[in-house]
């Protein structure tokens, strides 16, 4: 499979009173186009950081990310966000839907920021809505809607922009089980039939199990798990 991301000893550390903690510590990584990949690890260890790192949020303090041939920690800020609108999609925990947008206009957002609305937009949406089961909730607000069907439109806004890489933090880590399941069959059967990238960060074994390949960050490092004794 053809490489999309390659991470080269990334380093980021934060400064909490007079300690600095090195989160992420020279850390290494490879990721395939098409590939869906979970990072697992405990509290702190540094799951977030990656993602935003990712999503060119945040920069490292040294090392690189190479998106596509680009290397996210030379660009500029301006430049950093362009890329992001045209490449990553990102899907919240919390959702971080618009309130004051309608669901088709949060949906419709990413490319309205990227000044890349036409037909092809549209219908794109359209058909991503009707995927997510809420073509018919199309002019609500989002305070008319529950925790997933929110999460839903939050996957629909991710994927609007065709981006080659989707990026998910704790997804379902704000809805019960039941729902989160659902969800999390939904994020997966879009990014895969549409042939993107996903990396997302869980706490949940059942989810993680379900990705292509589970990494773990520990010691600032990003480790794949010991294989299973007599797996194939």
């Amino acid at each position: 499979m053809k490489e999309l991301i390659r991470l080269e000893a990334l380093t980021k550390a934060y400064r909490q009173g007079e300690r600095v903690r090195r989160v992420l510590d020279e850390a290494d990584g490879r990721f395939a186009e098409g590939e869906v990949a979970a990072i697992r690890g405990r509290s702190g260890s540094g799951k977030t950081t990656l993602l935003n790192l990712l999503a060119g949020l945040d920069v490292p303090d040294t090392g690189r990310i190479i998106i596509d041939g680009q290397d996210l920690a030379a660009m500029t800020s301006r430049q950093r966000t362009l890329f992001r609108r045209e490449t990553i999609g990102i899907v919240f925990q919390f959702f971080n839907l618009i309130p004051t947008l309608t669901v088709r206009e949060n949906v419709l957002l990413p490319a309205e920021l990227a000044g890349r609305m036409n037909s092809r937009v549209d219908q794109h949406a359209q058909y991503l809505l009707e995927q997510v089961g809420l073509d018919g909730r199309q002019a609500d607000m989002p305070d008319r809607l529950s925790g997933g069907e929110q999460q839903r439109v939050a996957i629909a806004r991710a994927l609007v922009m065709t981006p080659r890489l989707v990026l998910a933090d704790e997804p379902t880590g704000n809805l019960d089980q039941v729902i989160g399941d659902e969800i999390v069959q939904l994020l997966l059967s879009l990014t895969r039939s549409e042939g993107r990238t996903l990396i997302l960060v869980t706490h949940s074994h059942h989810l993680a199990e379900q990705a292509d390949r589970v990494l773990t960050i520990e010691s600032g490092k990003l480790v794949a798990p010991p294989a299973t004794p007599g797996a194939n």
